[in-house]
């Protein structure tokens, strides 16, 4: 997910895409009982708390900073922002297991933030990959079920949520390891389809 730009500097670091989404597809597994109705107790909560917070937030939240590093502004919004749901993906989870009730109004104002954000998010990842752009729309469909159920039941947009959750994890495996694979393969391994459409050419 890196910016060509022309007479860029090296970059410091090697491509830190696959960490974060690395990240991200193990926030997503922790998630999948749960959302599914599997693993309810405090302890699940807990135990998938604490894997959001190492992986969905701390390898999103390094792969961003690293992104920035090499002047890559779309991946290090993207990926550090999204860190930061992650972290507060713990803290609800590590709340509902000790009892507590995030504030439904708040959650539901911020949720609409993010769907607006992921939207135009989704418009700019298709630009570099098709992969890449039905993850940020399959991100998009958990947030708008979200705020649906947050507006009428929870209940009825509670298994489309748990089954993008598992898409989302298999699709950001899948453009890691492209990333990651196919250049040592040498060959595409993990085919990685090119962007969605390309930029207007400027006069």
């Amino acid at each position: 997910m890196s910016t060509p730009v022309a007479n860029a500097a090296p970059a410091i670091f090697a491509e830190p895409t696959p960490l974060g989404l690395l990240g991200l597809a193990v926030g997503c597994a922790a998630l999948t009982p749960i959302a599914f109705g599997v693993a309810l107790s405090p302890e699940a909560l807990r135990t998938a708390a604490i894997f959001c917070l190492l992986f969905g937030g701390g390898c999103q939240a390094l792969a961003g900073l690293m992104s920035f590093a090499n002047r890559n502004l779309l991946g290090g919004t993207l990926l550090t922002a999204f860190s930061f749901a992650w972290v507060v993906n713990w803290w609800a989870l590590s709340s509902l297991a000790d009892g507590l009730v995030p504030d439904h109004a708040i959650v539901l104002a911020v949720d609409c933030t993010f769907l607006a954000i992921f939207v135009v998010m989704t418009l700019a990842a298709g630009y570099f990959s098709k992969l890449l752009f039905a993850l940020l729309v399959d991100v998009v469909l958990i947030y708008l079920f979200k705020v649906a159920g947050a507006l009428t039941s929870p209940q009825l947009f509670a298994l489309p949520v748990a089954l993008c959750t598992v898409a989302l994890g298999l699709i950001a495996l899948w453009i890691s390891f492209a990333i990651l694979v196919n250049p040592v393969a040498g060959r595409p391994l993990f085919p990685f389809p090119g962007p969605m459409y390309t930029p207007r050419q400027q006069p």
